[in-house]
């Protein structure tokens, strides 16, 4: 359990806050890249860690995040006109480019100071992997030696071998990452009801006979491997004929995650948690296949909800989400599956939802299944208390450090986590190494 002090401490993200700084650290996915498409198009909404931007892509594609207020009188720069390279204010016309530079100041007379000092606080902007990425440390102008954006290897790829998409998550975001480093939930969460012999889920991104394992051992054993970006977590099962059936997950700091059941060849599967305030999140998902492009069955499914990746609506906003209860089916919880909701990604934030708001860490009790958990908190928070005493968090500075991957693998009884690790991706912390 942790304190109220130290809950506090690990949720809270605002300005003013130690995780809040040492998320300002890191880059931010601030939007898909669908979202900006085009030149001139409508100015974005970003709200991030409590504070609100505009996002906007000028007439030459460049792409801009700038502070939503205008300097002037405070009007929101979303109503504003994106036109000739710059945004503008439709209070009183003053027009600043993606640099905060003021282009022009109409009521102001020329040669006045205003001319000179007026500034728009701009921030770093960039963009990799299908997603628009911001950089809340700095302003541009402030900004130096400043690293890319997380070298994430489905960014790596041809725009052909990933999906990349979004949800809204109606909880903080420490409670849902968790839940997605809690891999041994999957023995009961996105189970069949119990009176159900067979193991077969098709929403679940693995076959029965690996159900089947996960199923009936119900206390994986876990280890951990640290690397320069955060750690892998692998927990392996009894499987047939005296092996064991390894499920491994990465977490990256500062909110970055892979899910553990990829075999060689399958699609692999990851997550950034993006807090829009303390008590909601942004969640993108990604999808990627390093050996080949996705098929159009593949993305029909993606786009329609499956695995991890839900269905949502043109907002991004989940079909089955707290409003309505996840649109749990008590018949189906009696005889289809174990929770009565369709799909593994709204099942993961019913029950991650459940915990509040902001769940309350003082009054929980961990056992050994939560090895990653405590192993996650232990790093952030760690990572907050540094970047208040002036130390920066060194993965920021190591993007190529982000290319991770996860997922399954069968080893003899006895082999231990770095052996599998070594087989299944060549190294032991599973960082991608490419090919000379």
């Amino acid at each position: 359990m942790l304190s109220a002090a130290d809950n506090d401490l690990l949720t809270r993200t605002g300005i003013d806050t130690p995780m809040g700084q040492f998320f300002r650290q890191f880059w931010q996915p601030i939007a898909l890249s669908k979202e900006l498409v085009q030149k001139d198009g409508s100015p974005l909404c970003v709200k991030i860690m409590g504070e609100e931007f505009i996002a906007f892509r000028n007439t030459r594609g460049e792409l801009g995040l700038v502070d939503s207020k205008c300097p002037h009188r405070g009007a929101n720069l979303f109503y504003g006109r994106n036109e000739e390279c710059g945004i503008r204010c439709v209070f009183h016309g003053w027009k600043f480019d993606i640099d905060g530079m003021p282009m022009e100041l109409p009521n102001v007379p020329p040669g006045a100071q205003y001319h000179e000092t007026i500034r728009l606080r701009s921030f770093p902007v960039a963009e990799f992997g299908g997603i628009i990425w911001g950089y809340l440390g700095a302003t541009k102008s402030e900004a130096k030696n400043l690293a890319p954006p997380p070298m994430l290897e489905m960014g790596l790829l041809p725009e052909s071998h990933r999906y990349v998409t979004k949800k809204l998550q109606e909880c903080n975001w420490v409670q849902s990452l968790e839940g997605a480093l809690d891999t041994s939930h999957f023995s009961f969460l996105h189970m069949p009801a119990p009176t159900v012999p067979s193991n077969q889920n098709a929403d679940a991104p693995a076959d029965e006979k690996r159900l089947k394992w996960i199923r009936e051992d119900t206390l994986p054993q876990f280890s951990i491997i640290e690397h320069e970006a955060g750690f892998v977590v692998g927990g392996s099962r009894m499987a047939d004929e005296g092996k064991r059936y390894w499920r491994t997950a990465q977490f990256a700091l500062p909110s970055h995650s892979t899910t553990p059941s990829t075999l060689p060849g399958e699609t692999y599967f990851g997550y950034t948690w993006v807090p829009i305030n303390d008590e909601s999140c942004w969640i993108y998902t990604y999808a990627w296949n390093p050996e080949r492009p996705l098929t159009e069955e593949e993305v029909s499914k993606f786009k329609g909800g499956h695995g991890v990746i839900a269905e949502v609506d043109e907002h991004y906003i989940p079909i089955r989400n707290r409003s309505n209860n996840y649109l749990i089916d008590r018949e189906m919880q009696k005889h289809i599956n174990y929770t009565g909701v369709r799909g593994v990604a709204e099942q993961d934030a019913m029950i991650q939802d459940s915990q509040g708001r902001i769940a309350d860490r003082a009054s929980e009790h961990l056992c050994a299944s939560d090895i990653a958990i405590v192993q996650f908190r232990r790093k952030v928070m760690e990572g907050a208390r540094e970047v208040m005493r002036g130390v920066k968090p060194p993965s920021a500075s190591k993007p190529s450090a982000y290319s991770l991957r996860s997922g399954s693998y069968i080893a003899d009884e006895g082999v231990e986590f770095e052996q599998v690790m070594l087989a299944r991706f060549g190294t032991r912390s599973g960082l991608v190494v490419a090919k000379k």
